[in-house]
């Protein structure tokens, strides 16, 4: 494992604050799939993005591959960029929030 790679699995822990079954638990809710860019109606990017974040989490980190690293910085980036466009007042029930959740973030954690 490089260098980099040890930097992108400790960004995407800090980044990525929902647990596997906390996650899984959320993508099966109607407010998870409400939200985020559909492809021709079908699965949002977010919600994609989530399956793969579960199955990252329940990876031991020698069984991550090239493809789960560059998931990975690509989940920290989404988190990172997200984060900073938060709306004034009580985020909980927001599409803000529910779009972050998507990506493994609750900010309200």
């Amino acid at each position: 494992m490089s260098d980099d790679d040890d930097q992108t699995k400790k960004d995407f822990d800090e980044a990525v604050n929902m647990t596997a079954s906390e996650l899984k638990r959320w993508l099966d809710t109607d407010e998870s799939k409400s939200v985020g860019q559909k492809k021709n109606g079908g699965e949002s990017t977010g919600h994609e993005s989530g399956r793969h974040i579960v199955r990252i989490l329940e990876k031991k980190k020698a069984d991550l591959t090239d493809d789960d690293y560059a998931h990975m910085r690509k989940v920290v980036g989404y988190v990172k960029r997200h984060s900073a466009q938060k709306p004034d007042g009580d985020i909980t029930d927001t599409d803000w929030r529910y779009s972050l959740m998507n990506w493994g973030s609750d900010p309200k954690k």
